[in-house]
């Protein structure tokens, strides 16, 4: 029973390490986030800075899995290209090292987790302020609590179940003296990583086992444990671009290239780097904590790994370029930037959902470009042809409103500041409307059509002239809106829309005016003038639905009423 009891205490005790990680980390990168996406934009240019940016971010987010996964959903929602991406990766790597000397200096010489727990009291106002800011640095408060706690637990349930002799009972069994041990730990490393996916928390097993002194278990079998963690650490990054595009994919993939290269370099020359790293600890630093030494060799690794590849960032591209091809684009229904499953946090899955949303607004746009096309179209097999077009489009419209609507709400589970929130709400509106604007031209399809099957004259040049006047206006107004659907709204671009819906709705009063004055008139009959005027009353709906799109991206607080445009301006 002592023994279930001791194998809990130590799961819990993972557990609580993981769980402090993830909140310490959530919390930042809600504290942080549109500054990180400024960061990571400002400083890539080069790869020098992009390894800079990496080392940075992962120093503050405490995870190179939460880094590179974020580099993946940039890539994959086109912020960052492939080259920015493997810089930060490398960067990513170096930063994690942090995690080690934190833990090497102060994680089991001191009894942190005494001073967790009144940290829990400092956090305790702040998690429940209503301000977003004051929420997530509580919440980092609480996550850097829980790590030390957990880790803390974890010695103590360790020292418990008499980890050390379990070990070391274990390795009485493999030749200390074999490169094959070697090989082994390295397995071991990358296993036990890919199933924790956190690097960090295998590091801290790894630094409390070496801290053992355990027969058998020396600083050269911790050393290529923690290599293999580098092997390991790349499923989290590699899982989340499985369903992303390929450039995500391949963002992924050079991660784990990276990684696998530089375990495989060291490997030719582990003997001599491990007694240069000894070497350096004990002549250098002045010895002292043998915990450095891990720590040291865990940094050599990635800096010398990242100093033998920083030159050869083009070749890897290549290489991973060639290894994952690219796909020829059909027209067939799939969404570019949204994943299988939600990013690292609710605050990213944000920006995939975003560009999400103006893919779908770009193939409303391609969609009304078919209209004028079958306005023109004599041929009556290409007619039909475009019009099937029209309706296989209408329907993908239909899906991408639906996938898009359930990501969102998925992401609304999460933890959110207040105006992640407010986003995801004008993010509905917007995709609504969108489906709106599917909906109306695949109506004027359906117009024209029906003018064509149960009409027998055709439009005259004037309604043609008319109808084609129409149609530019409105995908004017549909260009405007692209211009600024993943932007917030100003005073300014609202007017610009609105001063083009106003004429949209000029433009078809005078039209049904002339049309009553031509049918009277005896110029065209009145059937013919049903389905010219339907056509132009379907245009002004679009334009209806385009505004609504427009006034859905405005900012909270502005001069405008937030209700759907009614076409009235």
């Amino acid at each position: 029973m002592e023994l279930i009891i001791n194998i809990f205490s130590l799961v819990g005790s993972l557990a609580l390490f993981l769980f402090g990680m993830k909140t310490m980390s959530e919390g930042l990168e809600k504290f942080a986030g549109d500054r990180l996406r400024s960061i990571l934009a400002a400083m890539t240019k080069n790869r020098v800075m992009g390894v800079l940016t990496g080392i940075l971010i992962t120093a503050l987010i405490q995870s190179s899995s939460a880094t590179t996964v974020m580099v993946v959903s940039f890539v994959n929602a086109g912020l960052m290209t492939l080259v920015q991406s493997i810089g930060v990766i490398m960067g990513a790597n170096i930063g994690t090292t942090v995690t080690a000397w934190i833990i090497s200096a102060v994680g089991f010489k001191v009894n942190i987790a005494a001073f967790a727990i009144p940290l829990l009291a400092v956090g305790m106002p702040l998690i429940f302020s209503g301000k977003g800011n004051r929420k997530s640095i509580g919440e980092f408060v609480f996550g850097f609590s829980f790590l030390f706690m957990g880790l803390s637990f974890l010695q103590e349930a360790a020292t418990a179940m008499n980890i050390g002799d379990m070990v070391a009972g274990m390795l009485a069994h493999v030749s200390q003296d074999s490169f094959f041990t070697i090989l082994l730990f390295v397995v071991v490393g990358a296993v036990v990583t890919m199933i924790v996916q956190a690097s960090a928390a295998t590091m801290a097993i790894t630094l409390m086992l070496f801290g053992m002194n355990i027969p058998g278990f020396g600083f050269e079998q911790a050393a290529a444990l923690a290599m293999g963690q580098n092997i390991g650490t790349t499923i989290t990054a590699f899982m989340a671009s499985l369903t992303a595009n390929t450039q995500a994919r391949r963002a992924a993939l050079a991660h784990m290239f990276f990684n696998v290269f530089g375990v495989v370099a060291f490997l030719i020359v582990f003997y001599p780097a491990c007694h240069a790293v000894s070497w350096f600890v004990d002549s250098v630093m002045g010895g002292g904590n043998d915990l450095y030494k891990l720590s040291a060799f865990h940094t050599a690794f990635n800096i010398i790994n990242t100093l033998l590849l920083i030159g050869f960032v083009k070749q890897i591209e290549a290489l991973v370029c060639r290894v994952l091809p690219m796909k020829a684009q059909d027209e067939d229904y799939r969404l570019k930037f949204i994943s299988g499953g939600l990013l690292s946090t609710a605050e990213l899955s944000i920006i995939e959902a975003q560009k999400e949303i103006r893919s779908f607004a770009e193939r409303c746009q391609r969609m009304f470009g078919f209209v004028p096309e079958l306005l023109q179209m004599q041929d009556e097999a290409e007619f039909n042809k475009l019009f099937s077009r029209i309706e296989k489009y209408e329907n993908i419209t239909d899906s991408m409103e639906m996938e898009i609507a359930s990501y969102l709400n998925k992401v609304s589970e999460g933890r959110l500041s207040d105006a992640s929130k407010s986003q995801i709400q004008k993010m509905l509106r917007q995709i609504s409307e969108l489906e709106s604007i599917g909906d109306a031209v695949y109506n004027l399809g359906r117009t024209l059509n029906r003018h064509r099957m149960h009409c027998q004259k055709a439009f005259t040049p004037e309604q043609i002239q008319h109808m084609q006047t129409m149609m530019q206006l409105v995908d004017g107004a549909l260009v405007e809106m692209l211009k600024r659907i993943d932007q917030p709204m100003t005073k300014a671009g609202i007017k610009t829309s609105l001063n083009i819906e106003h004429e949209i709705n000029n433009y078809r009063t005078q039209l049904k005016n002339q049309n009553l004055h031509d049918v009277n008139a005896g110029l065209y009959d009145y059937q013919l003038g049903v389905f010219y005027v339907d056509f132009i009353s379907e245009c002004e709906k679009l334009g209806d639905y385009v505004m609504n799109v427009v006034q859905a991206g405005k900012r909270l607080k502005n001069d405008y009423e937030d209700r759907p445009y009614d076409g009235q301006g």
